[in-house]
């Protein structure tokens, strides 16, 4: 807010359940979460540049997913920040 810029928390929603991934592989992460979010608001995403927040960071298969489905939403770009890395 400090920057000016928009926050809104309503883009993604997860649509399946996903098991915890602390004792999966890499490989076995991306699938756990493959398909698990949805976009909510194409309309509003379409054409945005978009900064996606996540607080702890392993592998970025959920990051990465949840990009692809922004993008595949129609946003410009994609970028993210984590606060920790595991």
């Amino acid at each position: 807010r400090k920057l000016g810029l928009r926050v809104e928390h309503r883009c993604l929603r997860r649509v399946r359940l996903t098991s915890t991934q602390t004792r999966l592989s890499a490989e076995e992460r991306k699938a756990n979460v493959r398909g698990a979010f949805q976009a909510l608001t194409p309309e509003w995403i379409e054409g945005r540049r978009l900064l996606l927040v996540d607080d702890v960071m392993t592998t970025g298969a959920t990051v990465n997913e949840c990009a692809r489905v922004l993008m595949a939403a129609g946003a410009y770009s994609v970028h993210v920040v984590t606060v920790a890395r595991g």
